[in-house]
């Protein structure tokens, strides 16, 4: 696990904060990747009164555009064409990353969590106020595939395609981000 430093205004970063990782094996349905997903607690402070906008104006400064506001899916899925970050704008939750037998986790509003292509993901629960900003870097156009055993091999393919980012989403080049991805 890495430290990076916490929010203080949106932009600005001065406390310690923890950076989880996790690595998820292929399970012959949602391919997963080798590259760790990274969920950064309390990396972007909600802004007011309009608290998606501290994500989305970070992440854009950071090169990770195509962004979208709403939640997270109820199902498993992947995107075998863009790496994904999520922002936690408002409310909490629990996902399950990886698949069906993936890891469940806790996000909570200021918490960034950035999906490698391939990564399953689906929201387990919430608490009713869940408002997620996503992006891609480079704003690449993503797809969309659920555990489909027809499908795995040409999204194996094209998750091997993906470029990695130019930026970290919150820190830009110096993020941990680049440490974490840069050797796969």
């Amino acid at each position: 696990m890495a430290q990076a430093k916490g929010y203080g205004a949106p932009g600005e970063y001065n406390a310690p904060l923890k950076t989880d990782t996790y690595v998820f094996k292929d399970n012959g349905l949602i391919p997963n990747n080798s590259l760790p997903l990274i969920v950064r607690r309390a990396a972007i402070r909600p802004s007011s009164p309009d608290p998606a906008k501290a994500f989305e104006n970070t992440f854009q400064k950071n090169g990770w555009t195509n962004s979208w506001r709403n939640g997270i899916h109820d199902y498993h899925h992947y995107h075998s064409t863009a790496h994904e970050v999520l922002g936690i704008a408002m409310g909490s939750g629990s996902v399950r990353f990886g698949g069906e037998s993936g890891e469940l986790v806790a996000i909570t509003a200021g918490d960034v969590v950035v999906i490698p292509a391939g990564v399953g993901h689906a929201l387990i629960n919430d608490n009713g106020e869940l408002l997620v900003v996503g992006a891609y870097a480079g704003g690449r156009d993503w797809d969309e595939i659920r555990d489909d055993p027809g499908a795995i091999e040409a999204a194996r393919k094209r998750i091997a395609e993906v470029p990695l980012p130019d930026a970290d989403p919150v820190d830009g080049a110096n993020g941990p981000l680049m440490k974490l991805w840069s050797n796969g």
